[in-house]
């Protein structure tokens, strides 16, 4: 985004934050302006970054309070649509390995979240301590990101990060023993 452009939607922001009701309407039509050629560059499906630039644009409206003004705006805009994609790539690769699977109607699936594991993976992975075990299970299977864990957990995101590399370096062990 061009500094010009990036200077009048700080404004208008800035003036919505305010309460100026038109200068948000306008924003929010500028930052689309924007985001949909940012998103059609890494969402290939033109239906698809439509979607996406729905989600980023609810995200902004949640998060209309966060924004500094006098600060660049497009960094603040870009950050959030890269999450809102992130989002839509995880989501993506979940319905993926549902529909690999069986979908959501198989049994083994629905009943059982390790459907088909590598041999011995399960033994492994009940060997570690609870919260290693926990964070990994969390991650893996159920295919949460780093931040939904820390919430779910009530540990911060490093921790996560930590906790789950030690936790694969005892997995590896174990499973590198098991082969031999």
């Amino acid at each position: 985004m061009d500094p010009t452009r990036d200077h009048e939607l700080a404004l208008l922001l800035a003036l919505a934050q305010k309460g100026e009701g038109p200068a948000y309407e306008a924003f929010l039509r500028g930052a689309c302006e924007v985001l949909r050629p940012f998103l059609a560059r890494r969402v290939r499906e033109r239906d698809l970054a439509e979607e996406v630039l729905q989600d980023t644009l609810l995200s902004i409206h949640r998060a209309r309070r966060t924004y500094l003004p006098g600060r660049p705006v497009g960094p603040w805009l870009y950050a959030i649509c890269e999450h809102r994609i992130a989002d839509f790539h995880r989501q993506r690769r979940r319905r993926a390995r549902l529909e690999v699977r069986g979908g959501p109607a198989s049994e083994t699936t629905t009943n059982h979240p390790y459907a088909q594991p590598p041999t011995g993976a399960l033994e492994a992975l009940g060997r570690l301590p609870g919260r290693q075990r926990r964070v990994i299970e969390l991650l893996k299977v159920r295919d949460l990101s780093v931040r939904e864990v820390a919430n779910q957990i009530g540990m911060t995101e490093s921790a996560v990060k930590v906790t789950a590399f030690r936790g694969y370096q005892a997995l590896r062990k174990m499973m590198g023993a098991n082969r031999k």
